[in-house]
């Protein structure tokens, strides 16, 4: 494993450690060889895995759900 353990950070390390992550994630995908790509997803996996069962009733958006999609509109035939 790469990094702390996601179980030892306290929830500001862990916020500041997923920030990192999803910021440096497009330029990881598009330019990081297979081996940098696979740390990657690994890292992220523990990292969101920790935030997910510290936070296990976190605020769901509306929004972002598919029904809050369906209400939207989006993906109905004939929408561009």
């Amino acid at each position: 494993m790469t990094g702390v353990d996601p179980g030892r950070l306290d929830d500001q390390q862990l916020m500041k450690e997923l920030e990192t992550i999803h910021r440096t994630r497009h330029d990881t995908l598009l330019y990081g060889s297979n081996d940098a790509l696979r740390a990657h997803n690994e890292r992220m996996a523990q990292l969101e895995g920790e935030y997910l069962r510290r936070n296990p009733r976190r605020l769901v958006s509306a929004g972002r759900t598919r029904e809050g999609a369906r209400e939207r509109g989006c993906g109905e035939p004939g929408e561009a």
